[in-house]
């Protein structure tokens, strides 16, 4: 038998503290999180904020945008895109970013850990 995880959902920030077709950084248990929301798509994604080429806690300061059918955020040092949904960075395969459920409850944005 096996144990059911229970996901456990932390409390960021407040939505006011969302920048349209932006991103901002969050501390969360020590961590730094990138979080996006992208209006046209009524989506927020959350993913790590450590830019592994530039190692510098960048990513919520890349420019978002669509490349090869993908939501993606560019980072701002050397320009990798990584998709917002998977981590997933389009010009080297073997880099992915860690990625978080996003939920929003009474105007407060939460995260799965």
């Amino acid at each position: 038998m096996t144990a059911q995880l229970k996901t456990q959902w932390q409390s960021v920030c407040s939505t006011a503290d969302l920048v349209e077709d932006s991103g901002v950084a969050a501390l969360l248990n020590g961590k730094q999180i990138a979080i996006f929301y992208i209006k046209k798509l009524d989506a927020i994604y959350a993913i790590d904020n450590y830019c592994p080429f530039s190692n510098a806690n960048v990513i919520s300061r890349g420019i978002i945008g669509s490349l090869k059918g993908q939501t993606v955020v560019a980072s701002p040092i050397y320009k990798q895109h990584f998709n917002l949904e998977t981590g997933q960075c389009l010009e080297d395969s073997e880099v992915t970013l860690n990625t978080y459920p996003v939920k929003i409850e009474q105007d407060t944005v939460l995260l799965a850990i």
